[in-house]
């Protein structure tokens, strides 16, 4: 009688390797033995594409090319150029062009997009809608729904014939999403004749999968302050800015309920603020039904040096500079419930060079913050302290640093053959040295 093997000496976890022969990983792989577990199986994944990176040996050939006087964009294995006009498939061996839109006056062209990627748990009553999209917003105010392959119109929108909308931003990624208007200006004739425009900004809220409007909504100076100069949107969040070097961040789920005077729903027809017209067409587009008369409670106000505030990690932190010279260059990592600064909590790089070193949380939503030098990488973590589950310490998970030549001679030799003393030491960016900038490498 012969013994089956145990379905886990079958299918290994992944953590129980200790091969790091990149073959033998993916051959492991292809035959099944691999862990179950998502997170596991991608860090796996991405372990063995460093190695292939980063090894000594490796040689990278070049298989396709492109230039573009334009922004080049790349998201989920599309390659987009001439400002999201022409889309490309970066899955194939070599990229493969998937459509490219007719082109469009500079009055029509797309100012900003988003892609968006339908959750698989939810099913949509329209098929159209169930795929990935592109939400494109063009210079003449229409908000236009494409499919992401074959850059169909699926919707569109058209937001205002009075503000210039610019920008698109995730509220909650591939949930909600927000469009700003660029910042109202007073006319001439205005400051002629004594009228004071109040109004800073316009802001509108939609939902996606499918496409719904949460709400238009003025930011009123009179209600947030004279000072504001920006806002946006994050994580349910209004966050708005203040040329005092402020930030005040509300309760945007509080703002839609106690101040939204009617819910709209796009394509159906409305008569709001003594006008009327069909909501998300032109000329009507999108009114305002979400009016601020006073200003809502203040969940967290912090004043800032430079850099502004950055709000992320497990549990709740943020990362500042305080407003005052004699802390210029160090960032400030605090608790987000008290204000309490972690233990080790000041970032200090202590870098010689002309670019400012940079600090943010990773964007995988790990709770890991990303503190870049010129010639260094600090990744960070935030942990409780030991037997304090109140108090928390940032700790050093790991640090990348770029190949230098310690031992590099102080003494020039010039083509003549005369000799060049240095009487300064080499800043961390010099262009001749390897930079975080040059590194290649898979956080």
């Amino acid at each position: 009688m012969c013994a089956l093997p145990s379905p886990r000496a079958q299918r290994p976890p992944a953590c129980t390797r200790t091969s790091k022969n990149s073959c033998a990983l993916l051959a492991s792989r292809y035959n099944g033995s691999c862990s179950n577990d998502f997170g596991r199986l991608l860090a796996s994944n991405l372990k063995i594409l460093r190695n292939i990176i980063l090894k000594d040996d490796t040689e990278f050939i070049k298989v396709w090319s492109k230039t573009s006087k334009s922004l080049i964009s790349y998201e989920s294995g599309r390659i987009y150029f001439d400002n999201y006009r022409c889309c490309y498939s970066s899955l194939l061996p070599e990229p493969e062009l998937l459509y490219e839109l007719p082109r469009t006056p500079k009055t029509e062209k797309i100012e900003d997009a988003l892609l968006c990627q339908c959750p698989l748990e939810n099913v949509l009553p329209n098929a159209s809608e169930q795929k990935s999209c592109l939400l494109t917003l063009t210079a003449n105010n229409w908000l236009y729904l494409l499919s992401a392959d074959t850059g169909e119109t699926l919707q569109r929108v058209y937001l205002s014939s009075r503000f210039k909308f610019r920008s698109l931003g995730w509220d909650s990624s591939q949930e909600t999403f927000y469009v700003k208007s660029v910042q109202c200006k007073q006319t001439a004739l205005e400051r002629q004749a004594g009228v004071d425009n109040n109004i800073l900004m316009r802001v509108a809220a939609f939902q996606v999968f499918p496409l719904q409007l949460v709400g238009m909504l003025e930011i009123n100076k009179k209600v947030f302050g004279k000072t504001a100069v920006d806002v946006l949107l994050s994580q349910g969040v209004l966050a708005v800015s203040h040329s005092s070097k402020l930030v005040r961040l509300y309760s945007f789920e509080y703002i839609v309920n106690e101040f939204r005077t009617e819910e709209l729903i796009l394509g159906q027809q409305c008569e709001l603020n003594n006008a009327r017209g069909i909501v998300g067409d032109a000329p009507y587009g999108v009114p305002v039904n979400i009016c601020i008369y006073e200003c809502p409670p203040v969940l967290f106000e912090m004043t800032y040096f430079e850099n502004g505030v950055q709000i992320g990690g497990h549990p709740w932190h943020y990362i500042y500079t305080p407003n005052h010279k004699r802390h210029r260059g160090t960032h400030h990592v605090c608790s987000i419930t008290d204000g309490a600064l972690a233990k080790n909590g000041v970032q200090d790089m202590k870098c010689d060079s002309l670019e400012v070193d940079w600090i943010f949380f990773h964007p995988d939503d790990s709770g890991r913050i990303i503190h870049a030098g010129p010639s260094t990488i600090n990744i960070l973590k935030i942990m409780a302290e030991t037997g304090c589950d109140w108090k928390y310490e940032i700790i050093t998970d790991f640090s990348i640093t770029a190949a230098r030549d310690s031992n590099a001679s102080q003494v020039i030799v010039t083509s003549s053959g005369r000799t060049v003393k240095r009487r300064f030491q080499m800043l961390d960016d010099d262009p001749a040295q390897e930079r975080v900038s040059q590194m290649l490498s898979v956080i």
